[in-house]
């Protein structure tokens, strides 16, 4: 679940920034004043944006976005003399802020954000080192044993994975006992 989080040091302006997302259809998950707040929320919050000013009241925005975890990006609100010090993974909007350039660039962030964790979910775990090794030492057992070629041996295991509910370690350890064990 994605959400908004507004922070500025002046809670009449943050839901200002609430109201006019509100308005083009993107709802705020909460309002805050400081950065502490911020991350109180983050634990409520799936992923998301987090707008903010350049300073907060008990932070700067380069120390939040320090805190920040990687599936939630920042949008700053800064004048045209601090944006040149903005960093590049930051985005950022000059003051004075159009309500369309503020909910288009909230929207293409939140689809960016939405596609990139989408992307990390499918794409396959890492095998540790100790676990290819249970994968590889089932792997030339079967092939000895068995006169298998690698790639038979490798389908054997994955197999045998799929028909026992179990990943393909449990099955290459499974294996290794089975055989040992004979």
């Amino acid at each position: 679940m994605s959400g908004i989080i507004v922070v500025l040091p002046k809670l009449e302006d943050a839901k200002q920034i609430r109201s006019i997302l509100s308005r083009r259809g993107l709802d705020t998950a909460a309002v805050c004043t400081t950065g502490a707040g911020v991350l109180s929320r983050l634990s409520q919050i799936g992923s998301g944006v987090v707008i903010c000013s350049y300073r907060l009241k008990d932070m700067h925005y380069t120390q939040l976005a320090a805190y920040l975890p990687d599936y939630f990006e920042m949008l700053l609100l800064t004048s045209s003399a601090e944006v040149e010090n903005c960093p590049p993974d930051i985005l950022s909007l000059t003051y004075p802020i159009r309500p369309n350039d503020l909910a288009g660039t909230v929207s293409m962030m939140l689809a960016q954000l939405d596609r990139r964790l989408r992307r990390k979910k499918t794409m396959p775990k890492q095998r540790s080192d100790r676990e290819q090794n249970y994968i590889n030492n089932a792997k030339m057992i079967l092939m000895e044993r068995n006169n298998m070629t690698e790639q038979e041996a490798y389908r054997y295991i994955q197999k045998s994975s799929m028909d026992s509910g179990t990943n393909m370690v449990e099955t290459a350890q499974m294996i290794l006992l089975l055989l040992f064990d004979s």
